[in-house]
């Protein structure tokens, strides 16, 4: 049952949107006004734009923050495909590391800079038909570039006649190495910055890769479930189920089945997290892959160590149990620990799945409190009784005792 809750909890964060920031749109600005403007839905941004049918010309302007004083702020069109950095012409403002004054320069976003194989070198644009371009900041001369310093980047596209639809990208980072901006932060936000508009209508629609959503959301539940409940649930039922003589063996088959459940399911999500990191080799989460790793290996190994259980009439058996039980209760708190590093790398940090997540672990807690009393109390039960038949104290003797 509780897994059924836990399950339905954490499958609210299939429903849930990345978290985003909407920025209010204006069609007006100190020197130009505009027709149509939208606000997008992350990084307090927003667009303007005019659309010049008899000639297909598009006037716009992006509306940006900076998130530092040595920072970027970018805006681009993918002329090949909506939902992705990769293959998109920007116009990236920022201080000039001499001067100290806004500029603005194009750059191509080809594969090798989402690989981070080299630094990201300004180039003319193409495949985007650009007229002009300039960036300003808020405020006019006596403005200046900070943490939270509004940028407009102006822009003059020509586009085709037949195409009216616009795939832009925008984002912004923290620090410039001379004239090569940095990587962008790798948050669900900033990895989100894109979506299609339609220069005519104003209807825009943000381009969620619900793919790789889907399948983070899925690799989240599947090892909440696994390596977050069933294996400490599993460690728990070892515990105490052991100390109830009427279920004799019982309970190591509840044990093993519970695990070897665990297990599986957590190799599943172990694999599902593989891909997902595979088809984002410019983002790292260090600290939740080397826990998920280090859990795996140590699961693994515990599932290893069943094939090598000495028997009890066997010397080696208490180093064996020695090593069981280590290694299966540094699997339970790294799992458990790295659980809750997933929910910060999904943004889900003050979500009600991880309300429902820390529910159903603060039950399976208050059990393990619950048992571990019990379990005390039995154990001083029968070292007292154990001492009162040695004292020849027990209840039949004190009956025979009164009787005579």
């Amino acid at each position: 049952m509780a897994t059924l809750i836990l399950t339905l909890l954490l499958l609210l964060l299939a429903t849930k949107l990345p978290e985003s920031l909407a920025g209010h749109c204006t069609t007006t600005t100190a020197t130009k006004s505009f027709e149509k403007c939208i606000s997008l839905p992350t990084q307090q941004a927003s667009i303007a734009w005019t659309y010049h049918t008899h000639n297909a010309t598009l006037d716009l302007c992006f509306f940006g923050t900076f998130i530092s004083p040595s920072g970027w702020v970018g805006w681009g069109i993918n002329p090949d495909s909506p939902a992705q950095m990769t293959g998109s012409r920007v116009l990236i403002a920022f201080p000039d590391p001499n001067s100290g004054q806004l500029i603005l320069l194009p750059y191509v976003l080809d594969s090798s800079v989402k690989l981070q194989k080299g630094p990201l070198l300004s180039r003319p644009l193409d495949l985007v038909r650009l007229s002009s371009s300039s960036a300003s900041l808020y405020g006019g001369k006596m403005a200046t570039i900070r943490n939270g310093a509004s940028v407009q980047i102006y822009a003059s596209v020509k586009l085709s006649s037949n195409n009216t639809k616009i795939h832009h990208v925008w984002n912004r980072g923290l620090y410039v190495q001379g004239y090569s901006p940095t990587i962008h932060p790798t948050t669900s936000t900033d990895l989100s910055s894109f979506s299609t508009f339609d220069v005519t209508s104003g209807f825009a629609t943000v381009n969620r890769n619900s793919g790789s959503r889907a399948l983070k959301v899925t690799h989240g539940v599947v090892n909440a479930i696994s390596w977050g409940f069933l294996l400490p649930a599993g460690a728990v039922t070892a515990r105490y189920l052991r100390q109830m003589q009427s279920i004799g063996p019982t309970w190591f088959y509840i044990h093993a089945a519970i695990q070897l459940t665990g297990f599986i399911l957590g190799t599943i999500g172990f694999s599902i997290g593989i891909v997902l990191g595979h088809n984002s080799p410019g983002v790292t989460y260090g600290l939740h892959r080397s826990l998920g790793i280090a859990t795996f290996t140590a699961a693994a190994l515990q599932t290893l160590a069943l094939l090598f259980r000495p028997k009890t009439t066997n010397k080696f058996r208490r180093y064996w149990k020695s090593y069981h039980h280590f290694v299966g209760y540094a699997c339970v708190v790294m799992g458990v620990v790295n659980v809750f590093q997933g929910f910060e790398v999904l943004r889900e940090g003050r979500s009600y799945a991880k309300l429902g997540y820390c529910l159903c672990l603060s039950t399976l807690v208050g059990v393990c409190v619950a048992m571990e009393v019990n379990s005390w109390v039995v154990f001083c039960r029968k070292a007292k009784e154990e001492k009162m038949k040695r004292d020849g104290l027990t209840g039949d003797d004190r009956c025979s005792g009164s009787h005579s």
